[in-house]
């Protein structure tokens, strides 16, 4: 069962699709718009639309695609004098505009030079880079999945109230946006996104006359090409429909203190003609260590990719179910790496609570996945899936994976008083986005290996983090509380 309507009528999945397919469906389901969407330096989805005229016209608009200003999408390294890129459709990704009243088929595109060759600084191809290269030095697959935290904001009620910060999954109707979240669910799904649920998180809040509920949308665990494209379109589906409802919606990390803020956690996974690479025998392979080895060295320098603006460094604190030392462990929610539980035990939990069912073991092997937890909705979603490709391929790299995996390790809490000793023997995150430009200045030799990052962009997102001059965020906030309010509406629409 797909709610993909392209899949349902073309009757193959969207990796099959072909030009042909596309101008099928367009002219069976007289399909009167196209829009070509793309992501530019912001980090943003941007739309160019066609009005189909006749089958010669959109012919060429998918063999040819359509030449935009590539200074204006990308103004940090692309200038005016030499800045025509051209945009050409993966017709992979095609869906129907859930939002459009004139019947719309949109397509993500690919960036391209004047040459005709792939726009080496696009986001979009920097991650291409960094999954074919993790290939061909590993023999595996990287797979990976988002968890998309946000809070919608509506008018205040006084019925059915949550208490303040004990959202964790609740129902209407003590939860106000419960429709509004199934709805983007649904819209998501119908556009290819591949859902594995959604609920109700802890943060919620009233203020004045508002009300704050924070949600997430989790999602399955696909080709990390094609996870990246559904974290981007996701996000513009959600804001497009709090748009429709007349309610606000943020990804921003942190919108005010003591409250919980907003996380994008990364699950990742390593296959191997189709099997899960990360358990072994029932337990966590030397393969999941490797990853989590390369993850531990690069941790501070990801930050670079997937904290990307001063309210991120409000949420990275202790005591908030955020991450700040550099660590892992299972099920651990105070660690920067999680090991989540797998499925991997050898009772059947079915049968036991379904008396009918036979109980038979299964392997359920390929659900264990790997978390990373300090990124945030501020992050470059395809910048940081790139960097933890080169991450968790560094840590098949480098000469002792194993012993760092090994004293990286902690199986308790290491925010309670009594493990001190221990969290204060690990190495930290940086503490602002001036610190974690320097992180990425250190490191930097990681990513541009194989040619994965351009030198050029690394460049450009030292500048960009350095530019915040964020160096000392936490004193100032200290002794000027209103100045985070400031910042926080600054960057409110993150990402």
């Amino acid at each position: 069962m797909n709610l993909n309507p392209l899949v349902a009528f073309l009757k193959k999945s969207p990796k099959e699709f072909t030009k042909a397919d596309i101008i099928n469906y367009v002219v069976a389901n007289e399909i009167k718009m196209i829009d070509f969407r793309y992501v530019a330096g912001d980090g943003r989805l941007k739309t160019l639309n066609f009005i189909l005229t006749d089958l010669h016209y959109l012919e060429q608009i998918l063999s040819t695609g359509e030449r935009v200003d590539g200074s204006s999408l990308f103004p940090n390294f692309l200038h005016a004098g030499s800045s025509d890129l051209y945009v050409i459709p993966r017709f992979s990704t095609a869906f129907l505009d859930p939002f459009n009243e004139i019947p719309t088929l949109s397509m993500f595109c690919s960036f391209f030079n004047k040459d005709g060759e792939p726009m080496k600084n696009s986001p979009e191809y920097i991650l291409k880079k960094a999954a074919q290269n993790f290939t061909s030095v590993t023999g595996m697959n990287f797979q990976a999945m988002g968890e998309l935290e946000f809070y919608v904001i509506g008018d205040r009620e006084d019925a059915f109230p949550i208490p303040n910060q004990r959202g964790y999954h609740e129902a209407g109707p003590f939860t106000k946006f419960e429709q509004f979240r199934r709805d983007c669910m649904l819209f998501i799904a119908q556009a290819g996104g591949m859902i594995k649920y959604g609920h109700s998180e802890v943060g919620n809040f009233t203020l004045g006359d508002k009300i704050y509920e924070q949600n997430e949308i989790e999602f399955l665990v696909t080709d990390v090409c094609d996870a990246a494209d559904q974290l981007v379109l996701a996000k513009w589906i959600i804001r497009s429909m709090a748009y429709r409802y007349n309610l606000d919606v943020t990804f921003a990390p942190k919108i005010t203190t003591a409250k919980a803020g907003s996380g994008m956690h990364i699950h990742t996974r390593i296959t191997k003609e189709g099997v899960n690479q990360y358990v072994k025998d029932g337990a966590l392979s030397e393969t999941a260590k490797k990853a989590i080895a390369g993850y531990m060295t690069c941790a501070a320098s990801l930050t670079a990719f997937g904290n990307m603006n001063p309210t991120s460094y409000f949420r990275l604190v202790p005591h908030q179910e955020a991450p700040t030392s550099i660590c892992w462990g299972d099920r651990n929610r105070s660690v920067l790496v999680r090991v989540p539980l797998g499925w991997t035990g050898s009772n059947n939990m079915v049968a036991m609570a379904n008396p009918k069912e036979n109980p038979e073991i299964q392997d359920y092997s390929d659900k264990q996945t790997i978390e990373f937890r300090c990124p945030d909705g501020s992050a470059d979603i395809y910048l940081l899936m790139a960097g933890l490709c080169v991450a968790a391929r560094h840590g098949f790299e480098m000469e002792n994976p194993l012993e760092i995996a090994g004293k990286t390790y902690v199986d308790v809490n290491i925010h309670r008083q009594e493990n001190r000793k221990m969290m204060d023997s690990l190495a930290q995150l940086p503490a602002s986005c001036w610190d974690s430009a320097g992180e990425l200045e250190k490191n930097r030799a990681v990513f541009e290996k194989h040619g994965v990052f351009d030198p050029q962009i690394i460049d450009d997102i030292i500048r960009q983090l350095k530019s915040f001059n964020d160096q000392h965020i936490r004193e100032e906030i200290a002794n000027n509380p209103p100045k985070m309010a400031e910042i926080v509406d600054t960057y409110f629409y993150c990402g």
